[in-house]
């Protein structure tokens, strides 16, 4: 009895939660005049009109603003994969005086509000000229300290004897950092891969100033907010551009869960 009524909540719990998700999508394939009645029709005449639509309409482009989602989460993740594994690996395996002093100076970063450097990273990327490119999208973003946390934890979990033999064997820093720390270390990869793309291709306000002067550095983001200002958007159609930007991150969410579990644990337990 008491496993069905969990069911049953667990059910009725989910479709409360998944409901706005299912509205947009589904919104996406109905017309205008399904949307606007109350309460919505979501039995109407489906048809791909509205996403045809997102995709082809000029007044705020989706397709480069796509490519500029996907330019700003790919560079953002690889750039983060980089960065913490040879920070991390620095961390645990070099034997200095200043780990843990650098350590928790990468700690501090993650405790400093995102909103307070927003100006000075902006008055610093005016300043050297490249605000009207790609780059200023990312370059405030290639490292961070969250990255070098999850990963030092995993690296810390690694047998020190497979390093101790690895060292015996004439086996270089380089050399056991690529073909035997980082394999065996997936899942904290993985995870890490799947949160750092996430957190770029999600960002919005970063983007929103920067394209504030070129219209062409625009992400998803900020051009299905720009679509939704416009006061003569189709709903269909904004519900079919927040659909195109939700995708990747549910696409992500959904095949990556096993991998973000995995990887945010990996450090938890000895």
């Amino acid at each position: 009895m008491t496993s069905t009524f969990t069911y049953i909540w667990l059910v009725v719990a989910a479709v409360v939660l998944l409901f706005p998700i299912l509205l947009t999508v589904l919104g996406g394939f109905l017309p205008s005049i399904d949307l606007l009645r109350q309460p919505p029709n979501l039995l109407g005449h489906y048809t791909v009109d509205s996403y045809i639509g997102a995709l082809r309409q000029t007044v705020v482009p989706l397709l480069p603003a796509f490519g500029n989602s996907l330019f700003v989460g790919l560079v953002i993740m690889l750039a983060h994969l980089a960065t913490s594994c040879l920070a991390a690996y620095a961390l645990v395996f070099l034997r200095t005086p200043l780990r843990t002093p650098l350590f928790w100076l990468f700690m501090a970063t993650i405790m400093v509000p995102y909103e307070a450097i927003v100006v000075p990273n902006a008055l610093f990327i005016r300043s050297l000229g490249i605000g009207d490119s790609r780059f200023a999208l990312v370059l405030p973003f290639l490292a961070n300290g969250f990255g070098v946390f999850l990963l030092r934890q995993a690296f810390r979990q690694f047998p020190g004897e497979l390093r101790d033999a690895a060292t015996i064997d004439g086996c270089g820093h380089v050399r056991f950092l690529f073909t035997i720390l980082l394999p065996g270390c997936r899942p904290a990869i993985a995870a890490l891969a799947v949160w750092s793309f996430l957190q770029g291709w999600n960002m919005y306000f970063w983007p929103l100033i920067i394209s504030s002067t070129n219209n062409s550095l625009n992400t998803l983001q900020t051009a299905v907010f720009a679509l939704r200002s416009n006061d003569s958007a189709d709903p269909g159609l904004l519900l079919a551009g927040i659909t195109i930007t939700l995708l990747p991150t549910l696409l992500l969410v959904l095949f990556g869960q096993r991998w973000l579990v995995r990887g945010f644990t990996a450090g938890a337990v000895k």
